[in-house]
């Protein structure tokens, strides 16, 4: 098995091919003054199975582009056998037609990706799991969700209150609840579709004196975080953590959360960012070797 770390997903990339004991080969861009870039694997890929890692957050046309050449490429150089691991898929959220002319950019990039004609895609927590049936290949959709809820356990929050933000996503809160077994709760959110403002309900939850984790698949604005953060230390809730698989922290998104009263943010690796992170390398690896 070959291992490419994507230039999206270097760290990633290089843990995965650390755990797995693989070999990697690495990706060279040659940038042009327009702004075009000419992209080449370093390696030989011809009948090798091939693993190229590559998330696809900020700036995603560039990240999904980039994804996109190199799945195509390996194929055309005779790779036996490409998965492309995407750790955070761009555009997911969007599986359906929420109003009408709206382009369902999901299924777009599906249908991108599988044009280059790999065998397989594995990403983590993807926000709409419908856009993963529109692939004709073997696809996974890996949970982070026990291995942060670990991570806190480790931290000495075992027994912590786990909630989702979203009665939609109270798997993710169960999951978690699994490990910490503190039980588990969720709330109530409603976004408007035309302004994409999001209103939480007021929910009384058994919290007092306990501690309580805020578990979500992404951060975006915070918003809805920093809300419920705000509503559990109201509820007499001893501290209050967040935790997230895909930080995309966008603008003040990080001081709103801290500023309404969290003690701290984690998320993982799938995105490059500033906070304490657990790795996906392991829980990658074990779906590649499956």
């Amino acid at each position: 098995m070959i291992v490419v770390p994507g230039p999206a997903a270097q760290s990633l990339g290089q843990k995965v091919a650390e755990v797995l004991n693989a070999k990697t080969v690495e990706v060279k861009l040659k940038l042009f003054p327009d702004g075009e870039y000419a992209l080449r694997f370093e390696g030989d890929l011809k009948g090798e199975d091939v693993v190229i890692v590559q998330t696809t957050g900020q700036p995603q046309d560039t990240n999904v582009m980039q994804l996109l050449l190199m799945l195509d490429a390996a194929k055309d150089l005779g790779a036996k056998k490409v998965t492309a691991v995407v750790p955070y898929l761009a555009f997911a959220r969007q599986d359906k037609r929420f109003l009408v002319g709206e382009a369902i950019s999901g299924e777009t990039l599906v249908k991108l990706i599988e044009a280059c004609g790999i065998d397989q895609f594995i990403t983590v927590n993807i926000h709409a799991e419908n856009t993963l049936k529109k692939f004709n290949i073997p696809t996974q959709n890996l949970s982070a969700i026990t291995t942060l809820a670990q991570h806190f356990k480790d931290q000495g929050l075992e027994g912590a209150f786990a909630l989702s933000p979203d009665k939609g996503a109270i798997e993710i809160a169960e999951e978690a609840s699994k490990v910490l077994g503190g039980g588990c709760g969720w709330l109530k959110k409603e976004r408007d579709r035309y302004t994409g403002e999001i209103q939480v309900e007021e929910k009384s939850l058994d919290v007092k004196g306990r501690d309580v984790i805020v578990f979500d698949d992404i951060i975006s604005t915070g918003g809805t975080i920093a809300r419920a953060v705000k509503m559990l230390k109201s509820q007499g809730a001893k501290r209050v953590y967040t935790a997230c698989v895909h930080a995309l922290l966008i603008g003040e998104a990080k001081n709103k959360i801290m500023e309404s009263g969290a003690e701290e943010i984690v998320g993982t690796d799938s995105l490059p960012t500033s906070l304490k992170t657990v790795s996906l390398a392991h829980l990658i690896a074990k779906a590649l070797s499956r």
